[in-house]
């Protein structure tokens, strides 16, 4: 079965914003007044018209009640086209371009590796290398990527990024010793950004086994949105019950941090080791 592309005529997302101009312009609003309703600014949306921006699921579910279409979920449904293909090229899009980039704080939790954002260019190389059936090329792309999302860190204004990093990751072995010093190198050079904490959690802890996740807290009042991740898929959701467990999870995980200072020697210690 062929897949859509992600920004050609007839992908869900072009839909999106051709269906969003098309009722905008017969409900005679203008992009300024479905802004204002949709609690983000006139460039927003007509990104999302042009298929510039992904659409978040709140933004759809706003939508269908601006234009009255509630009850047929007819923007949730283009949504759920969007998202429904982890592996097309625009499925993390909407995190990096628009959750990212403007949230206030970033709270993560990360049982098996480095954060992406903490990660060097040797360390990701490696980790991409070793994904199945993947060519040199989309490595690459891949590494290039990541190291573009790091960006949001040497802001002027960055978002603040709490970090909770199980304990064993400090000494699986990603590349060897010249890999893991440079990045254990790195990590304690991010740690000292003031908008920036680590800490190390116990690896006995249990509530973090289920897999690695982001918690966003963003502006304008808009609700909290998480990415939670997994080997077969993502997800990027602002739904209330979802963000409230994945929030319960956060909370359990850190009962089981070292201080932030302690943490840091830990990472000292570890680095190290990798002689």
């Amino acid at each position: 079965m062929g897949t859509e592309s992600s920004s050609g005529p007839g992908s869900p997302r072009v839909r999106f914003g051709a269906e969003m101009r098309r009722l905008r312009e017969a409900a005679q609003l203008s992009q300024a007044a479905v802004a204002a309703r949709l609690g983000c600014t006139q460039t927003q949306v007509s990104r999302l018209e042009v298929a510039k921006r992904t659409p978040s699921k709140y933004d759809a579910e706003k939508l269908d009640q601006i234009f009255g279409l509630t009850d047929s979920g007819h923007f949730s449904g283009l949504h759920r086209r969007i998202t429904s293909r982890p592996s097309a090229p625009g499925w993390f899009m909407s995190w990096v371009e628009e959750i990212e980039p403007t949230a206030l704080v970033l709270r993560s939790w990360d049982p098996l590796l480095i954060p992406g954002l903490f990660q060097t260019e040797s360390y990701a190389r490696q980790v991409f290398s070793l994904e199945p059936r993947i060519t040199p090329e989309e490595v690459e792309d891949r590494v290039q990527a990541r190291l573009r999302r790091r960006r949001i860190l040497d802001k002027d204004d960055p978002p603040s990024f709490l970090a909770l990093i199980n304990a064993c990751v400090l000494r699986r072995s990603v590349g060897g010793g010249a890999v893991m010093r440079e990045q254990l190198d790195y990590l304690l050079e991010v740690a000292s950004r003031p908008a920036v904490s680590i800490q190390l959690v116990a690896p006995e802890c249990l509530p973090g086994m289920l897999g690695a996740f982001m918690i966003a807290k963003l502006p304008d009042g808009r609700p909290d949105t998480i990415h939670a991740d997994s080997s077969a898929e993502g997800r990027i959701s602002s739904d209330r019950d979802l963000v409230t467990s994945v929030w319960n999870r956060y909370e359990a995980i850190r009962l089981w941090a070292y201080p932030e200072n302690a943490s840091l020697r830990m990472v000292e210690e570890a680095k190290r080791e990798w002689t």
